[in-house]
């Protein structure tokens, strides 16, 4: 990380997107604060606690959220970003695939998480590329290594399948350009969604949010100037 980097962060008024950002303002970083329109209260709550931070707000899977918000990130900011965690993603699970009766799960997932990544890619990466500076850190999921544990969230398997494979395949392209692409594969987050919804369960296994945090920061950082096409493990004890 230099004093030119930029960084931006999807998902960020969610519980880690929200921790990723703090993690990086600390560090000194100006930080773009990207998610949903309904997000907008909150994105702009937590910018008001960071150092230097703007704010977006759209569609991550439409290019045109993308396109009209990148002017805006380099006016403000004074350059485009050049570390990124797409955090922004989704969860819907609890039935079998031969119990669906409709393609909604399917789409959502790969709608809210495949085309949310390849669109930031789409996005971001020429002006990297260009710059022969950059680092990406997507965010799987156990379930890439270990499948089976998604029965009954099938279409969230595949689809978080699906962004660390298509990182993986970028993190070659762009490899001689002097861009990283990487993934982290989180077990179960110490969230407060999480808490809520499974109250017997023991946080305390758990992947803590800081901890999360902290590795995908270090992925993005100067320090993992020789990791690319990784996905980590960061499982805790659960």
């Amino acid at each position: 990380m230099t004093i030119a980097d930029v960084a931006l962060v999807t998902g960020a008024a969610g519980a880690l997107g929200g921790e990723v950002a703090r993690t990086l303002s600390a560090r000194g970083l100006p930080v773009v604060l990207v998610d949903v329109e309904a997000a907008k209260a909150r994105l702009e709550q937590l910018a008001g606690t960071l150092g230097k931070a703007s704010v977006v707000v759209g569609d991550l899977a439409e290019s045109t959220t993308w396109t009209s918000a990148l002017p805006r990130i380099e006016g403000e900011l004074g350059a485009p970003p050049t570390l990124a965690a797409f955090v922004a993603g989704g969860w819907r699970g609890g039935k079998a695939v031969y119990e669906e009766t409709s393609d909604d799960v399917w789409r959502a997932m790969m709608n809210g998480n495949v085309e949310t990544v390849y669109r930031g890619f789409r996005a971001l990466l020429p002006a990297m590329v260009a710059r022969k500076r950059g680092s990406i850190v997507v965010v799987g999921s156990r379930v890439v290594e270990q499948p089976a544990t998604g029965a009954r969230a099938a279409a969230y398997t595949a689809a978080k399948s699906a962004v660390v494979a298509l990182a993986r395949a970028v993190a070659a392209e762009v490899l001689d350009h002097g861009v990283r692409v990487n993934a982290v594969l989180p077990s179960t987050m110490d969230t407060p969604a999480n808490r809520a919804s499974m109250p017997k369960a023991d946080p305390a296994k758990w992947v803590s949010l800081p901890s999360a945090a902290g590795v995908i920061a270090f992925l993005l950082s100067d320090d993992a100037r020789d990791i690319s096409g990784a996905a980590l493990p960061v499982y805790g004890r659960a």
